[in-house]
């Protein structure tokens, strides 16, 4: 009898220790710039949230890069959101880089969609969001993506509330899901 209480109490607490860890290892992947898929099946990876890699000498090659959770995979059209001055010129000297999983895409921005009132812009900056390209995701998992771009600033810069130094900034990437 004294011998199954053991065994009882030895279990509960076993099963209560391996809940706490699940649930410390959901908090640790909703920690730093990792971004988990939205309900409705997109991420929003915003500038700000990212690893950022910097070279001052050589600005085309400043990096950007999040750890995203995937649970929906399917193919994402992939958007780059811009604070710019001028919707008609968007100003990226260098084309934009955007690695994912074996996938590569290269691209000069040109505004394609302009947002009225964006909620994380404001005037004289209008937000102009780029189509990229499109990737597919063949199974669920956590995958690193990064961004190339002159237009990925230091995070000093990044935090300035003085406003922009330039015409247009890299915001944001948007992977939202194609459907049929």
């Amino acid at each position: 009898m004294k011998s199954r209480i053991i065994v009882s109490v030895a279990i509960g607490c076993m099963f209560l220790w391996s809940c706490g860890n699940k649930s410390r290892s959901i908090d640790q992947a909703n920690e730093g710039n990792t971004v988990i898929q939205q309900e409705d099946g997109s991420l929003v990876l915003n500038i700000d949230k990212a690893a950022c890699y910097n070279d001052i000498s050589n600005p085309a090659s400043n990096t950007a890069e999040w750890k995203v959770v995937i649970a929906k995979p399917g193919r994402f059209k992939v958007w780059l959101t811009s604070a710019t001055r001028d919707t008609t010129d968007l100003s990226y000297v260098n084309s934009v880089k955007v690695t994912f999983l074996d996938s590569f895409l290269e691209v000069d921005p040109v505004c394609d969609k302009v947002v009225k009132n964006s909620e994380d812009i404001s005037y004289p900056y209008y937000r102009a969001d780029s189509y990229l390209g499109s990737f597919y995701v063949l199974e669920a998992g956590a995958y690193n993506l990064q961004v190339i771009s002159e237009k990925v600033l230091p995070r000093e810069a990044m935090n300035q509330h003085s406003g922009f130094t330039e015409d247009t900034r890299l915001m944001s990437l948007l992977l939202t899901p194609m459907t049929r």
